[in-house]
């Protein structure tokens, strides 16, 4: 890896384009290192991953108005839809929009977490849509895939966007316009545009994330995805865009993030470096935001000793900044003890996870949120009593240099009504690859199953299964078989009509 120091420069002194950090980015795309054997298979679990969190996420009301937008623009050599068959194509931009929604809405596949955080498998609509339309191979499309992982991973590792309340999807709109730029094998300088393009339009504040959290939540990162295949399109046919867009006077450096004084620091391979960065990145078992997922772990293993959830008279959650800020009290929301709370506000409220997931003695993607659930008077009882602290040693840890290093739990404190007072802490999610119970390629295809039977059958889960474990050897135009179908009145598109 090299490290790229990147800062704002003053109009006569920018850099040359061969020195700016979107050529750089857009270089690592178009570098034909070999794809790396082990990160290839990781990203065959992401596709499956996403595909059950699509599938599981069909019909509710932001994929079904997205569905009802791609559905109207059908296209004989455009992108299919998750849970239609491979016969049926749609103009590329809104396939993707639309599948990116369904992956996303229910918060349940994968995530990097460094300086800032992100959920790589958010280019795989895009980069998968774009593989469909333009007859790629499944070689191309895992050396897609691959790149805008690296991308993504080293853009989150250098450059903090939370502490702006700027959204994650200004890092994932350009990852997803170089993985798009590698699987065409375009030349450094179209990716290079449409990286800078994706970007500028790309960046949107994280009020999508912030006290009552809309359908929007899971539609921002689609929407980046779209704008990336709009990005690349029009770089494609000679555009231009907005130079140099990380370093520039006026630019998102500049204007938006750290100012005229930042100085980045960006790791990216070496020409010829394999790309591994997928592997650097984890899914979830747990549908919640991720800084939950070890908590909800906890939960579940102090559930035992705690017995009857009524005999709770306080827990606290030490942990990091991050986690006490964006899904514990220190968020400020009041939205977050809320019983009447959007799905989207309570996967973003620690404490009532905490709370269900003592009373309940598990977690599930739909019953832990069904409609009434967060109203039952033992819950609430519950979860009023449950806080968070930030604990500077857990901040440390989230943002440790090394990998092995770095920890995204912390401690709960859980004092009983007798007096007794129960701690145990946590350092990573039992599914993350350092945790007790490391996802593999079996718990993917568990996952997956899990999520799909209940609107496909198993011969069409087979049949996509293969299709996934096959990609590397998959031959130029094939890729319309990444797709399940289910059953139409699963797509639950029966809406007002709009404009388009």
């Amino acid at each position: 890896m090299r490290v790229h120091e990147v800062r704002v420069h003053p109009p006569g002194a920018v850099p040359p384009r061969e020195e700016q950090l979107a050529w750089k980015l857009a270089a690592v795309a178009a570098d034909p290192a070999p794809l790396d054997p082990e990160a290839a298979g990781m990203l065959l679990n992401r596709i499956l991953d996403n595909a059950g969190c699509a599938l599981a996420a069909l019909g509710r009301a932001p994929v079904a108005q997205a569905y009802a937008q791609a559905l109207a623009r059908p296209a004989a050599d455009g992108a299919t839809l998750t849970g239609l068959g491979p016969g049926r194509r749609f103009a590329v931009e809104w396939a993707a929009w639309a599948n990116g929604v369904a992956v996303r809405e229910l918060d349940f596949h994968d995530t990097f977490l460094a300086a800032d955080y992100a959920h790589p498998a958010d280019s795989i609509p895009p980069v998968l849509a774009v593989a469909q339309r333009m007859g790629r191979s499944g070689a191309d499309l895992l050396r897609g895939l691959a790149a805008a992982y690296e991308v993504h991973v080293a853009l989150v590792k250098a450059i903090c966007l939370h502490r702006h309340a700027i959204d994650h999807v200004a890092h994932l709109a350009p990852a997803a316009a170089a993985g798009i730029g590698a699987l065409l094998g375009l030349p450094v300088e179209t990716i290079y545009q449409a990286v800078q393009q994706a970007l500028h339009v790309g960046v949107s504040t994280r009020q999508s994330r912030k006290g009552t959290i809309s359908g929007w939540k899971a539609c921002a990162p689609a929407h980046a995805g779209k704008l990336a295949v709009e990005a690349v399109d029009r770089a494609m046919r000679g555009g231009t865009a907005p130079t140099p867009v990380y370093e520039g006077e006026d630019s998102v450096i500049a204007r938006v993030l750290d100012g005229p004084d930042a100085v980045y620091r960006v790791a990216l391979p070496e020409p010829g470096e394999p790309r591994r960065a997928v592997l650097e990145t984890y899914t979830k078992a747990h549908s919640a935001e991720y800084q939950a997922q070890a908590f909800i772990d906890l939960a579940l293993r102090l559930r035992p000793r705690i017995g009857d959830p009524a005999r709770v008279r306080r827990i606290v959650a030490h942990t990091s900044h991050h986690t006490h800020k964006v899904i514990g009290t220190g968020s400020g929301d009041p939205e977050k003890f809320d019983p009447g709370a959007s799905r989207e506000t309570l996967d973003h409220s620690l404490m009532y996870i905490l709370a269900v997931a003592l009373e309940d003695g598990a977690w599930h993607h739909e019953r832990s949120y069904a409609p009434g659930r967060a109203g039952r008077p033992s819950t609430l009882r519950l979860w009023r009593r449950i806080g968070t602290r930030e604990d500077p040693a857990w901040t440390a840890r989230y943002h440790a240099a090394d990998p092995a290093a770095r920890a995204f739990g912390g401690r709960l404190e859980v004092e009983l009504e007798d007096g007794t007072v129960l701690t145990e802490e946590i350092a990573v999610a039992d599914a993350h690859p350092a945790g007790a119970r490391p996802f593999g390629r079996a718990d993917y295809l568990a996952k997956f199953d899990t999520l799909a039977e209940p609107v496909s059958g198993p011969a069409e889960r087979r049949r996509f299964v293969d299709a996934v474990l096959g990609l590397p050897d998959a031959p130029a135009g094939s890729l319309a078989s990444l797709t399940v179908a289910v059953p139409e009145v699963r797509l639950g598109t029966a809406l007002p009509p709009g404009i388009l």
